[in-house]
């Protein structure tokens, strides 16, 4: 069993809670860097912080100090991502008895993890309520995180594919542009065409012309939209006190794919233009 209560501090949506040294094993939770609270560090001022709040902080090793109601804090570990509790990845933990010699945490516990057997889960939760509460059983709320960690997940599929259609639907509209565009190129363009024919230019060349301006034109501008997301990406984060984390793939791939559409948008314009025969394009 495993207990923590929040207290005092709110920002940038991380909070301070009392913890003490089973909380990582119930949780089934790794350490990324340093140390987790144990017998000898959780009566110093110390913290651990949960992955989202070492990132919010912009806190990658131990050593660093965090400031919590006006007092310096040092940093003993960065825990990884705990998908079973994902309140104490945005959440900076300090040791129980440094809660109430510090923080004026009172010592009574607002959340109880308990670990079971699989086959024991539903005795254990029939009982859970009477057992930490029995003059008020009524008032524990008794959940069971793989539950909430499944909706999540399903929550999140939804949403993925909900923004992989809108993503679909945008590179269809831009594909059709860049085409309707190449194609009108292409009628504007007959004599400049037949010129380039009639001075010897090969089908293939022309074709080469064409698929190298759609392809331009959609690269152009896909790098257009990956800026405008990074900027809105890092104001947000600045505005939220947030370091901002751009992956290197989704930047490079954004451009990719706008220039993969503009290759396949372009194809039967420039085809198109190629079959054009120097007398049709100068008549």
């Amino acid at each position: 069993m495993s207990r923590w209560c929040g207290h005092a501090d709110e920002t940038s949506g991380l909070s301070v809670l009392a913890a003490t040294p089973e909380l990582l094993a119930v949780l089934n939770g790794h350490v990324h860097t340093g140390a987790f609270l144990d017998a000898a560090n959780s009566r110093f001022p110390v913290v651990v912080l949960g992955s989202v709040a070492a990132t919010r902080l912009g806190v990658r090793e131990p050593g660093r100090q965090v400031w919590i109601d006006g007092q310096w804090f040092t940093v003993a570990g960065v825990l990884d991502a705990m998908p079973l509790a994902p309140e104490i990845e945005r959440s900076v933990l300090v040791g129980w008895e440094v809660a109430k010699a510090r923080l004026g945490f009172g010592g009574h516990p607002t959340t109880v993890y308990v670990r079971a057997e699989e086959s024991a889960v539903e005795d254990v939760r029939s009982v859970l309520a009477a057992t930490l509460s029995p003059q008020r059983p009524g008032e524990v709320e008794v959940t069971r995180p793989s539950e909430a960690l499944v909706a999540k997940r399903l929550s999140e599929s939804s949403f993925s594919a909900l923004f992989l259609a809108l993503g679909g639907v945008a590179l269809l509209v831009g594909g059709v542009g860049v085409a309707n565009t190449m194609v009108i190129s292409v009628l504007e363009r007959r004599r400049e065409i037949g010129l380039r024919r009639a001075l010897g230019a090969t089908r293939r060349q022309v074709r080469g012309q064409f698929l190298a301006e759609s392809v331009l034109l959609s690269l152009l501008g896909g790098v257009v939209g990956v800026l405008a997301g990074v900027g809105v990406t890092a104001g947000y984060a600045l505005t939220q006190d947030w370091p901002a984390v751009l992956p290197p793939l989704a930047l490079f791939g954004g451009a990719g794919v706008a220039a993969l559409v503009g290759a396949i948008a372009g194809a039967y314009p420039a085809m198109r233009a190629a079959r054009l025969t120097p007398t049709e394009a100068l008549a």
